[in-house]
């Protein structure tokens, strides 16, 4: 889920606004023969390093980030290097992509997702895509809005039956949404008859985290506590995928055009059954994760925002008055949502679903006049680019005018890349961009969602930035 405009007036690629709106041309490469080392925090400091990765990655990420558009961090067996400029974004994750897998974080979630779409490399990734690719034209997209909006409006009238009572939880709501329209939209199946989906994505994403901090180190087996959640958690995930396969399977009608349909055509074709088996597992889970995680997490801190800005939420609710009237929203009202995209867009600047993009260099390469090793760790966050006080004016300021198409804008196009780029752009952008502006607007025309005062919103970045601990609010009319 992105925008699915460009920016007005964009620099081009090697310039970049500068702190008062002035361009600045970013340093040329230095040779390649000086083999310049990024600073960084001195060796003794590893097991503070450490600590962070483990419990507090955002400070991680900022701290690196203070050494300036390139830092290196050596962390026990592992040196990461970290560039925060667009132009060092733009050459790993899109000129120079084919010398970058997927890295740090990733390559050990693999142990608990599998080789789905997010994880897999090479020829198994590019037949994934393939595979996907089609069920997110635009399209197609386009036809799903009766469905969004409908689940959208079983939100709103859940969120109304609390209306001057106990507070609910915008997480779990948001996440519920999410899958109900995942489940709808993409795989024809009806997720809300899995009541412990949500438990077992927690699971999921706790194990996901322990590979990284532990560097996969610890064999599965091993009894503890999160392991041995995680363990009944990826049966519980298995036995739902197999439901949806057989119900797929038992219609008279056939297989239809929908993912499960092209999963079970696709997996057919591997000469194990076993493979296609564990293919088709690996890569329904990974969609399953990550077709409702990174919309539910961004609706969630779009509440949280907008109840801290009076003036935003006014006008939402005036421009879904104005546009919606009484009806459900349809694909055309996407252009005239003007302001309710900009507020999108916004949040996802501040909160980034996606928070960090790591790499693994499988070639020497050179970044920012910067010399990478091969086999290094190369981490883009677009947490931390998003707030780079070079590119953006006031950066840690929600303001959704920053969007507006009418407005010039002189940053570079990776200055903002809320969902990756390059070859391994988020496939279902425009989809998550329409269910985050219909749920909004709906919900704001209709409601208002107060935070409870004293309740401390922390971010939490798992696979995705997340609200932690969930987020209460109470239910008003609009």
């Amino acid at each position: 889920m992105t925008s699915t405009r460009p920016d007005a007036g964009q620099a081009t690629t090697g310039e970049a606004a500068g702190p008062r709106g002035t361009a600045r041309r970013s340093p040329g490469p230095a040779p390649s023969s000086a083999r310049r080392v990024p600073p960084g925090p001195p060796l003794w400091a590893g097991p503070g390093l450490f600590k962070k990765l483990a419990t507090d990655r955002l400070a991680l990420m900022n701290l690196a980030a203070t050494y300036g558009d390139a830092a290196r961090l050596r962390i026990g067996p592992k040196t990461l290097y970290f560039f925060n400029h667009p132009d060092h974004a733009k050459h790993v994750l899109a000129d120079n992509s084919g010398n970058y897998h997927k890295g740090v974080g990733l390559v050990q979630a693999r142990r608990a997702i599998g080789d789905g779409l997010l994880t897999s490399e090479g020829e198994l990734w590019r037949k994934q895509r393939r595979m996907i690719q089609p069920v997110f034209q635009n399209k197609r997209i386009s036809r799903m809005d009766a469905v969004i909006a409908a689940e959208a409006a079983g939100l709103v009238e859940r969120l109304r039956s609390h209306a001057g009572g106990e507070p609910v939880d915008v997480v779990n709501e948001m996440t519920w949404l999410s899958l109900g329209v995942l489940g709808r939209t993409l795989l024809d199946a009806d997720l809300g008859a899995f009541s412990s989906i949500g438990h077992s994505f927690e699971a999921v994403q706790d194990q996901a985290m322990f590979e990284l901090v532990t560097l996969s180190k610890v064999p599965m087996w091993v009894p503890l506590p999160k392991q041995v959640r995680f363990r009944r958690a990826r049966a519980e995930l298995q036995r739902i995928v197999d439901h949806l396969v057989a119900d797929r399977l038992s219609r008279p009608e056939g297989l239809g055009d929908d993912v499960v349909s092209r999963l079970i055509g696709s997996t057919r074709q591997e000469a194990d059954p076993r493979v296609g088996r564990q293919r088709m597992r690996d890569e329904l889970v990974t969609l399953l994760l990550a077709g409702h995680e990174t919309t539910a997490s961004t609706l969630a801190w779009t509440f949280h925002l907008i109840d801290g800005h009076p003036e935003v939420r006014e006008r939402l609710h005036a421009e879904a008055v104005e546009v919606l009237g009484d009806r459900l929203p349809v694909y055309e009202d996407l252009h005239r949502l003007r302001y309710t995209a900009m507020v999108v867009e916004e949040v996802m600047r501040l909160y980034p679903p996606v928070w960090m993009l790591p790499r693994e260099a499988q070639g020497d390469d050179e970044v920012g006049g910067y010399h990478v090793p091969a086999g290094s760790d190369v981490l883009i966050s677009p947490y931390t680019l998003h707030r780079h006080p070079a590119f953006w004016d006031e950066p840690d300021r929600f303001d959704p005018e920053r969007f507006n198409p009418d407005r010039p804008v002189n940053r570079p196009r990776y200055a903002y890349i809320p969902f990756g780029a390059g070859p391994r752009f988020c496939v279902g952008n425009h989809l998550g961009m329409m269910e985050a502006t219909f749920v909004i607007a709906m919900v704001a025309r209709d409601l208002r969602l107060q935070r409870l005062p004293g309740h401390e919103v922390v971010a939490e970045p798992m696979l995705s930035l997340r609200v932690r601990g969930g987020l209460p609010m109470t239910v008003h009319p609009a």
